[in-house]
């Protein structure tokens, strides 16, 4: 598989949220039985705080993305009715299909590092969900990016200025490399030359994070595993779309992948491995947060939410 999950990568992450449930979950309590159960508001837009081991982490909404249920995004190949089973057997809207957007911000020690950035300025709102944590974007010291789409990109840059003007921005060499060749991002590429510090994948990156090599959704994407101690959390950017045909269905192609045949392989590899290993994920277009893990229920692989609903935490 593409991304090797070793033996520490496996060890149980501390979702802790800043606040405590009511009516939390005990350990080895039966996990809901369908995806409509998992995955049921779990937490209030636009800033989720959790912790993994000592580290504070908060989830940032940015915005969704409605994509038509027209077998170009999902199902390439297939038809509309066979995208929309899955989706309807968990009493999910069908058409359009409702991917979300949230960054992930990670406080270690003196860094303050954020993971993505969103759509960018007039089309996502991470700028003010930053406000609402009470960040600074000039407090920002590194930001580390999955890939070089719009979407994880385009909040890089405001008013044709640097967004975080403090920050290294960090990515794989084979995507800057792609990033720098697409001729619609010049203006953006220019802008950002002198911040970046691009990295071949397999080793620490920032205090704490590993870049693992995940190519295929595009050349030089990676996933990042967070740790603290035996506290782990991987960010999986966009090896997976789709809490549900994105874990259901891995081996069905996808049209945002520049390279569908070694897109699908890396998602196929790593929902299975994701099934096995019961590890922790931070899924950047899963319902917000997106905070849970892949596990087997029914015969089929299911997002299990593990995010705690802060309108049912005591005070």
């Amino acid at each position: 598989m593409r991304m090797m999950m070793t033996g520490a990568a496996l060890a149980c992450l501390t979702l802790a949220a800043c606040q405590q449930p009511a009516g939390e979950q005990k350990a080895g309590d039966p996990a809901p039985p369908n995806p409509t159960q998992t995955v049921a508001a779990p937490a209030e837009k636009p800033v989720y705080r959790f912790k993994i081991g000592g580290l504070d982490a908060i989830a940032l909404f940015d915005g969704q993305n409605p994509v038509p249920n027209d077998n170009k995004v999902f199902g390439v190949g297939l038809t509309p009715q066979a995208v929309a089973a899955p989706l309807t057997a968990a009493g999910q809207p069908a058409d359009p299909i409702t991917l979300e957007i949230h960054p992930l911000l990670v406080r270690n020690g003196a860094r303050t590092m954020l993971f993505d950035t969103g759509l960018g300025q007039g089309k996502g709102q991470l700028m003010q969900s930053l406000r609402t944590a009470g960040v600074d974007p000039s407090a920002i010291t590194d930001v580390l990016i999955s890939h070089g789409h719009p979407d994880h990109v385009g909040g890089l840059v405001a008013n044709g200025a640097l967004a975080f003007p403090n920050a290294a921005i960090r990515m794989s060499q084979a995507e800057w490399a792609s990033l720098r060749a697409n001729t619609e991002m010049a203006d953006l590429v220019r802008i950002i030359t002198p911040k970046v510090q691009a990295f071949n994948p397999g080793g620490e990156v920032a205090p704490g994070v590993t870049a693992q090599d995940t190519a295929g959704h595009t050349p030089g994407h990676v996933a990042y595993l967070i740790a603290d101690a035996q506290n782990q959390l991987l960010y999986t950017g966009d090896l997976m779309h789709h809490w549900i045909l994105s874990v259901e269905h891995p081996d069905w192609k996808v049209g945002y992948d520049d390279d569908q045949a070694a897109g699908e392989k890396a998602r196929l590899d790593e929902v299975t491995a994701l099934r096995n290993s019961g590890a922790h994920i931070y899924a950047y277009h899963f319902p917000f947060p997106g905070l849970g893990k892949i596990a087997t229920r029914e015969g089929r692989a299911m997002f299990i939410s593990e995010a705690q609903s802060t309108q049912s935490a005591s005070k």
